[in-house]
């Protein structure tokens, strides 16, 4: 039944790509089983080596996890109350913050953000090989964030995230598991990708 469901779940590509990048997806079933040490230290190496403007690596993470009830609890604070619905269950919680300025002239570093999305990216590729699951969240407030978490000035809090094991959706209330057990769907590459200038198709292979 599960990899039934896990099949279901893989997405449908118009190009054969990874398999790793094919079964990445954001769940909101967390199982409870909790993520060790090791494996998250993994999970950040792999962010360590994602690519930044002039090497400046500007992400900063903040986690908590289900067994610090305290920590946990702060960040789970943050998020709006449709997170906090599914994101208690989930064994790790994530902040991730950009630093705002380069390190080397302090001006303004309008890649920051771009460059913690590359890094939450590769953290995400390393959790789909470790079985794990991410589901990144818009849906938090910067402000109790940078309270709860202590965010110095200089950095930005842009997303949270959850991660752990992969869960049973029929443990999520009726709207979040009809969420669940929908089918993903992506905007087809004819409208993502132009070929020398807007609007032009790309030209077939």
């Amino acid at each position: 039944m599960e990899s039934d469901f896990l099949a279901r779940k893989q997405a449908q590509t118009e190009q054969e790509i990874h398999p790793l990048l094919r079964r990445r997806w954001s769940p909101r079933a967390f199982a409870s089983r909790p993520v060790d040490r090791a494996t998250l230290r993994r999970l950040f190496e792999a962010a360590r080596w994602a690519p930044s403007s002039r090497n400046e690596q500007p992400w900063r993470f903040v986690l908590a996890t289900q067994d610090a009830a305290e920590a946990f609890a702060r960040l789970l604070d943050c998020l709006v109350e449709g997170n906090r619905r599914w994101a208690h269950r989930a064994p790790v919680l994530l902040l991730g913050c950009a630093k705002t300025v380069f390190t080397h002239n302090g001006r303004p570093n309008r890649h920051a953000w771009y460059d913690l999305g590359q890094a939450m990216a590769h953290l995400t590729v390393q959790a789909t090989a470790e079985e794990l699951y991410v589901h990144q969240m818009a849906g938090f407030s910067p402000e109790k964030a940078r309270e709860a978490a202590r965010v110095p000035e200089g950095y930005e809090p842009v997303v949270m995230a959850a991660i752990g094991y992969l869960g049973r959706p029929e443990e999520l209330p009726e709207r979040l598991r009809e969420q669940e057990l929908a089918p993903r769907s992506r905007i087809p590459l004819a409208e993502m990708v132009y070929f020398g200038q807007w609007g032009r198709p790309l030209p077939p292979p």
